[in-house]
C-alpha cells in the first residue's frame, strides 16, 4: 500500500500537490541527497528543495537527479564565491546588471543588453551572468523567490551577439541550476533577424522556461499594457518604454556591488576576502 502511494505521488502532477503533502516530499528529497556541509548545506534549504520539486512536477526521483547535478556543479564552480573584483571588467558596459528597483510584485529585475558585449571570453561572460544571478537572489525581498529579466535588443545584430555556444551553455546553467528563479524573461523589441538566433537556442529550453519568455514590442498596444502592469514607468529605463532617462552608471553600480560583498560573504559564511596586493 505504502509503495503504491509513493508511486502515485511521484507521477507527473499537472498541479502542485496539497500543502500537507509537500513537506514530506521535501523531507524525502533531503533524505535522498544525504548530509551536506558548508555552502551546499546553506544552499539546500527547504525552499530550495521545493523549487527543485516544482521544476520536476513534484517527482522526487527526477528532482533528486536534478539537484545532484546542481550540487556537483556548485561544488565545482562555486558560484557563491565569485567576487565583484572577478567580474568588474565584464560589467563595465552594463550588459548585465541588477536594476535598482523591483517590479510591482516585488521581484528583482535583471537588465540585459546583448549589444553592450565587451569581451570575447565565454568563461568570463558566463561568470558575470552567474554572479548577477547570485546577486539578484541575494537581494530578493522576503517571501519572494523569483526575478524578471528585461532584455533590450537596441543595437543588437547577429555580428555582435554572443556565440551560440555561449548562449546554449548559459541557458543550460540557468534552467538546470536556478530552477523556479525566473518569473518572466521579456525580450524587448527583438529584430526580425533575431528569429534565426532564437530558432537555434529555443530547443535547449525546457517547456517551463520557454513559456516564461515574452516578446514585447513598443509599437504593440498589448505589449505596452504588459509593461505598465509589471513596472513603475517612472523607474523603468526609457529603453523599455519607461520614463527613467539616466544611462547605466558603472561607478554607482560598482558601489552597490561592493556593498553587497559584505552581505554575500555573511550569507555564505565565507569570511573576509581581500585582494592580494
Amino acid at each position: 500500500m505504502a509503495s503504491s502511494m509513493k508511486k502515485n505521488r511521484n507521477k507527473h502532477h499537472e498541479q502542485s500537490p496539497p500543502a500537507e503533502e509537500q513537506l514530506p516530499m521535501v523531507d524525502e528529497l533531503r533524505a535522498a541527497i544525504g548530509p551536506l556541509f558548508g555552502a551546499l548545506q546553506t544552499y539546500c534549504s527547504d525552499a530550495c528543495l521545493s523549487r527543485y520539486l516544482r521544476a520536476r512536477n513534484w517527482c522526487v526521483k527526477k528532482s533528486e537527479k536534478m539537484l545532484r547535478e546542481s550540487i556537483k556543479w556548485r561544488a565545482s564552480y562555486k558560484p557563491e564565491a565569485i567576487s565583484w573584483e572577478e567580474v568588474a571588467m565584464e560589467s563595465e558596459t552594463g550588459k548585465v546588471y541588477r536594476a535598482n528597483f523591483l517590479d510591482k510584485f516585488g521581484r528583482t529585475v535583471l537588465i540585459m543588453r546583448p549589444s553592450k558585449q565587451n569581451t570575447n571570453c565565454m568563461d568570463g561572460q558566463i561568470k558575470q551572468l552567474v554572479f548577477s544571478m547570485e546577486n539578484a537572489i541575494l537581494n530578493l525581498p522576503p517571501n519572494q523567490e523569483q526575478m524578471v529579466w528585461l532584455i533590450d535588443f537596441d543595437g543588437w545584430t547577429l555580428s555582435n551577439s554572443v556565440p551560440v555556444k555561449t548562449a546554449r551553455e548559459t541557458a543550460t546553467i540557468l534552467q538546470n541550476h536556478y530552477p523556479e528563479r525566473l518569473s518572466l524573461a521579456i525580450l524587448y523589441n527583438p529584430p526580425r533577424i533575431f528569429e534565426a538566433f532564437w530558432l537555434i537556442v529555443k530547443p535547449v529550453l525546457d517547456p517551463k522556461t520557454y513559456q516564461k519568455v515574452k516578446f514585447v514590442y513598443s509599437k504593440d498596444a498589448e505589449s505596452l499594457k504588459l509593461m505598465d502592469q509589471l513596472f513603475d514607468m517612472d523607474k523603468l529605463d526609457f529603453a523599455f518604454g519607461g520614463r527613467h532617462y539616466e544611462d547605466f552608471d558603472f561607478l554607482e553600480y560598482q558601489k552597490r556591488m561592493l556593498e553587497d560583498e559584505i552581505k554575500r560573504e555573511g550569507y555564505w559564511n565565507l569570511g573576509s576576502k581581500k585582494s592580494k596586493s
